[in-house]
């Protein structure tokens, strides 16, 4: 129950996320690097993939696969991270905030790993014999 729980959690906040690219728009163009080409598609696009995986993790059929390309899609971002904390002139956050986002991605693709992994348990519901 708690693991359904959470990942309930995390495609919610996950698709804020998303809708955040369109809402926040000027807030993450600004967080790339002015060498990015295509800037505001790229944060456009960025904002639909989250959306998308948010809806996927919630299925049960694509939940284990989402949760894999959730987490590579955490890693993909982090750059933007890295570059934000080098630069924290650049934005209207405590250099802190900025600092905490680093260890936070890391946390969230732990979190969506265990929401979404399969386990044995699961699996004897289905019916499938645990094999030893």
């Amino acid at each position: 129950m708690i693991k359904q729980i959470g990942l309930y959690v995390f495609a919610i906040l996950f698709m804020g996320a998303g809708f955040a690219h369109f809402f926040l728009d000027h807030f993450f163009i600004s967080s790339m690097p002015e060498w990015v080409p295509f800037r505001p598609t790229t944060v456009y696009l960025s904002g639909i993939v989250e959306i998308v995986l948010a809806l996927c993790l919630i299925s049960p059929k694509t939940r284990y696969k989402t949760g894999r390309w959730v987490a590579i899609f955490l890693v993909l971002v982090f750059p933007v991270n890295i570059y934000m904390v080098l630069t924290p002139e650049n934005y209207n956050l405590p250099a802190i905030a900025l600092w905490f986002r680093l260890p936070l991605q890391l946390v969230l693709i732990w979190w969506v790993l265990v929401v979404t992994r399969k386990n044995y348990l699961d699996s004897d519901r289905k019916g499938i014999n645990r094999h030893i």
